[in-house]
C-alpha cells in the first residue's frame, strides 16, 4: 500500500458537483492499493498514520499526532499512486489492485484507521469521478509504502 499524507486546514471530496465529504483541521490521505497487500500492511500503515507527528505543538515544532489533536481524517482511494511510468509517456496501472481486491481492503482500511482513531473518518466513493479540494496546511506532505516500510 502507498499513501500520500497531507496535513490540511481542510479539504473535501465533491461527486457529481455536490459535496460528499469534508473536513476541517486534519489529515487528507490518497490510498493506492495493489495485490500484493495485505491485513499487516492495513495494520502497519493505520498504526502509522495516527501516530504520525506531524501536527504543530505549542512550540510550533511537529510533535503531535492526529490523535493528540483531535484531528479529522479523511481518505480517498487512489490507483494511480501505483503508476509505473518507465516505459514511454502514458502511465501503466497494472500494480494497482482490481475493484474485486481493492474495494474490501480500502473498506478494511476505514475500519481499522477508525478503530486506531477511535472515531469515525470521512471517506471519497471508490472507483467514483471525485473532485478532491484541500488546503495543505504547512505545506505538509508525506509519503509512505508499506512495502518498504518507509
Amino acid at each position: 500500500m502507498k499513501v500520500v499524507i497531507q496535513r490540511v486546514l481542510e479539504a473535501s471530496v465533491r461527486i457529481d458537483g455536490t459535496i460528499f465529504s469534508s473536513i476541517e483541521k486534519g489529515m487528507m490521505v490518497l490510498l493506492g492499493i495493489e495485490d500484493a497487500d495485505t491485513e499487516e500492511d492495513i495494520g502497519w500503515l493505520s498504526q502509522k498514520i495516527t501516530q504520525l507527528r506531524i501536527f504543530d505543538d505549542e512550540n510550533g515544532v511537529m510533535n503531535l499526532s492526529i490523535q493528540d489533536v483531535n484531528g479529522a481524517l479523511l481518505l480517498v482511494s487512489q490507483f494511480t499512486l501505483h503508476a509505473s511510468t518507465k516505459k514511454g509517456n502514458r502511465p501503466s496501472y497494472i500494480k494497482a489492485s482490481k475493484p474485486g481486491m481493492a474495494i474490501p481492503m480500502y473498506e478494511k482500511m476505514i475500519r481499522r484507521l477508525e478503530s486506531d482513531l477511535g472515531k469515525k473518518i470521512k471517506t471519497g466513493v471508490f472507483g467514483a469521478d471525485m473532485k478532491v479540494q484541500l488546503i495543505n496546511d504547512g505545506p505538509v506532505t508525506i509519503i509512505i509504502d508499506s512495502k518498504n516500510k518507509e
